[in-house]
């Protein structure tokens, strides 16, 4: 089977091997022929982006590059990006990389032509109604990663970086217009990024499936995304250059972030104030966080993935679900505790603030109280 195709779902896909060739015709599609590449500090120097930006500057677009962005990006990165954009003239925005550099890349083009700062369009009710649609520019995204789906997603989080607090930033414009998934850029990653990023596509995946909300569509794509990683994750931490289970895991990762439209729970909870408070790796935190969870959810979900197991060749239930998922962990080299990731027992409450109002994890079979996320906290320290 050829891992290549052109899909239009969730937005306008371009899937395949080599085909970051054509990001000149995917900016002249998104009427950019200025692009900012906004990526972040790690990857701005690789020969990835050189070999990118060289493909732009050929077809007579420039080689315009942001990069000033953290692995936990925040409003000051965002104003650096925003006022790089409009100095440079650039009439749209390529977001290349991993979450930071998508995520970044993204609120650049949304905050290009609003007036009022950027945390009155948290994704809270219909906040998002509050800017100015015509002002944001185009957007194309360029994973680099197989993990985020921030490429398929209409918002981004940003760290307030006073707070200490992420927060989700939507706006339906913020989908991409074109996205190139080219499995041949994720295979320069280093075995702990991949393994990272690659269960950051499980967490969504699983999450989504856990979710109460009726959503059947996501719940399809959830169940065949954490199918995929299961199979493929473990052949591209073992050969990078595995280009097979490479594109696997990059197909993985945009259908997690699909399918988290059904909703995000406590995973996503706990792991965002840990990243915001001790700049951990967000897919890594995940992972940490995930068999405390499960455990917590088991009253409600078990039943679900009875059934999931099954499909997904793992014996015993829930109950060999879950023990699988610790095991999958540890075959990764994911440390097994919050407490390696240098989470403190006294950082607790402060934790549990940050999760409590975290708008986008309404998702949690069980009501997320106070008490509930510092038991959770607790378990997995």
């Amino acid at each position: 089977m050829s891992l290549v195709g052109n899909w239009s779902y969730p937005t306008a896909i371009k899937f395949g091997a080599g085909r970051i060739t054509e990001l000149p015709e995917a900016c002249a599609a998104a009427g950019m022929k200025r692009p900012l590449l906004v990526t972040d500090k790690g990857l701005a120097d690789l020969p990835v982006t050189s070999a990118t930006l060289d493909i732009l500057e050929a077809a007579g677009m420039g080689r315009g590059l942001f990069s000033d962005v953290d692995p936990n990006p925040n409003e000051k990165n965002l104003d650096a990006g925003v006022a790089a954009y409009k100095a440079g003239g650039h009439d749209g925005v390529i977001a290349f990389g991993g979450g930071s550099g998508l995520d970044l890349g993204k609120m650049v083009a949304f905050m290009a032509g609003q007036t009022r700062p950027v945390w009155d369009f948290e994704d809270i009710g219909d906040w998002w109604t509050r800017a100015d649609a015509d002002g944001i520019a185009p957007i194309i995204a360029v994973p680099t990663t197989a993990g985020t789906g921030s490429e398929v997603g209409r918002a981004s989080v940003i760290t307030n970086s006073e707070t200490h607090a992420k927060k989700i930033i939507f706006h339906p414009k913020v989908l991409p217009t074109v996205v190139i998934c080219d499995p041949e850029l994720t295979v320069g990653m280093p075995g702990f990024i991949t393994a990272g990023t690659g269960l950051d596509a499980f967490a969504h995946c699983v999450e989504a499936f856990s979710s109460p909300h009726y959503h059947p569509m996501s719940q399809g794509i959830a169940l065949e995304g954490m199918r995929l990683v299961m199979e493929y994750l473990p052949r591209a931490y073992a050969d990078g250059s595995d280009i097979e289970a490479r594109a696997q895991m990059m197909s993985a990762a945009a259908m997690g972030a699909t399918a988290f439209q059904k909703g995000l729970g406590a995973i996503h909870a706990m792991s965002h104030p840990v990243g915001a408070v001790f700049n951990t790796h967000h897919g890594t935190t995940n992972a940490v966080c995930m068999p405390a969870v499960l455990e917590f959810n088991a009253p409600a979900i078990a039943d679900r993935f009875q059934s999931a197991a099954a499909y997904l060749n793992v014996n015993g239930g829930f109950d060999g679900f879950r023990a699988f998922v610790q095991e999958f962990n540890d075959s990764l080299g994911i440390p097994r505790k919050l407490s390696d990731l240098g989470v403190t027992q006294a950082s607790i409450p402060e934790l549990v603030r940050g999760a409590v109002i975290d708008p986008s994890c309404g998702g949690n079979p069980i009501e997320l109280t106070e008490a509930n996320l510092t038991t959770l906290f607790k378990a997995a320290l």
